[in-house]
């Protein structure tokens, strides 16, 4: 093939994938609606981040830097457009974040024109990633990430040993960013850390995880929250965990909270991801929480079990079995959308409406730790049911 035919058909690829409509399920669970399509994947990329797209340089149009994968993205609302910070990784490995927008939150997702410059710190980054976006009452948007760098004690033997701390930006126009120092805390390690949109005490307030290594939770008890008094200087001297890891639960092994949560009338709605360990390896889903609106450490309702599990091809990526998520927006209308990324692969959406989630948190039974307990829920489910039946008017006795 010729390189200008090869690059009008890849344009023509590429346009389409980018204006392509997308369809809710028909049915769904009453909760929310899935969409039969992923809102980004690495081929939503624009074609010059990938190709040098000049016939002397490039004579077979290859591709210069490739993108293996679109997945774990920040979401704001911003000048009435749906935007998605979304953890770009290259072939090499490396993430990055890029900003998509989209007119209506569900499709025709478009990135603009250049990847985001992140500051590095006096310790540069060798990989962020999963970046959590949050417009705070102080008038500055903030993005906290992780940054990781590979840890100085590991012998050289090992190149996988690594050191995760959260990197925290700001901006007040979502195109230029200002490096703040990273977060200081007791733990040794720090993922899924996430800023909360209003202050307490005067104070800027966190959900924290604290963590004994790169990748094991350890003895890290589950989802934290602490207080700082600066945030240019971050630094949290106590760490209170609120929302425990349990045994035999889908968030067993570890959890984390995912975007900041939403405020309510009943209380602060939170969206978190739970990892339990199997036969083929960890799986991790996404579960709901609410706290307390004026005491943002107590816990008030928790429904059981996951609220989204990865189905179908969301099983099938680079890490499969899992869905994440740190960013969803909630409307002014009440509509909510929940973006999450299917086996650190690609990004897709859910709706739902702020009535249907308080509806799911505040009244679905919470987990009664076992079996037993489970049967009894649903035998009462059961009773209530016949108790409401509608007398069959043709029913002869």
């Amino acid at each position: 093939m010729d390189y200008d035919k090869r690059l009008e058909e890849l344009s023509r690829a590429h346009q389409s994938l980018i204006t392509r409509k997308n369809k809710s399920e028909n049915l769904g669970n009453g909760i929310f609606k899935r969409y039969e399509n992923p809102v980004l994947t690495a081929a939503h990329t624009p074609l010059y981040w990938r190709y040098n797209l000049s016939k002397e340089n490039n004579p077979y149009l290859m591709e210069r830097i490739g993108i293996n994968s679109v997945f774990n993205a920040g979401a704001i609302k911003w000048n009435n457009k749906y935007l998605l910070m979304a953890r770009v990784e290259a072939s090499d490995r490396k993430s990055f974040f890029a900003i998509a927008e989209s007119d209506n939150g569900i499709d025709q997702f478009k990135f603009w024109e250049y990847p985001v410059v992140i500051p590095e710190t006096d310790l540069p980054d060798t990989n962020v990633y999963d970046v959590r976006l949050t417009a705070h009452e102080d008038g500055w948007v903030y993005g906290l990430f992780c940054t990781e760098r590979r840890d100085p004690a590991a012998s050289i033997g090992d190149q996988s040993a690594a050191l995760a701390q959260c990197g925290i930006i700001r901006s007040k126009d979502l195109l230029s960013w200002e490096r703040l120092a990273d977060l200081k805390t007791g733990s040794q390690q720090q993922r899924n850390v996430v800023l909360h949109p209003e202050f307490v005490d005067g104070k800027y307030a966190f959900y924290t995880r604290p963590q004994d290594s790169f990748i094991e939770a350890g003895n890290g008890g589950g989802i934290a929250f602490g207080l700082s008094e600066s945030i240019e200087n971050a630094e949290i001297p106590e760490e209170l965990v609120i929302d425990r890891k349990e045994y035999h639960t889908v968030y067993e092994a570890k959890n984390g909270q995912g975007p900041a949560p939403i405020k309510t009338k009943y209380g602060w709605l939170h969206l978190a991801h739970g990892v339990r360990n199997t036969a083929a390896g960890l799986r991790y889903v996404l579960y709901m929480f609410m706290t307390d609106l004026n005491d943002l450490s107590l816990v008030t309702h928790k429904p059981a079990g996951y609220f989204i599990a990865p189905e179908g091809t969301e099983r099938i990526g680079d890490v499969s079995n899992v869905v994440f998520s740190n960013g969803w927006i909630a409307d002014e209308d009440g509509k909510v959308f929940i973006y999450y990324a299917a086996s650190d692969s690609r990004i897709h959406v859910a709706t739902s409406t702020i009535d249907q989630l308080l509806d799911y948190v505040l009244h679905t039974p919470e987990d009664g730790w076992r079996s037993a307990a489970t049967v009894q829920r649903i035998h009462h489910l059961i009773d209530q049911n016949k108790e409401n039946e509608q007398p069959d008017q043709n029913k002869t006795s």
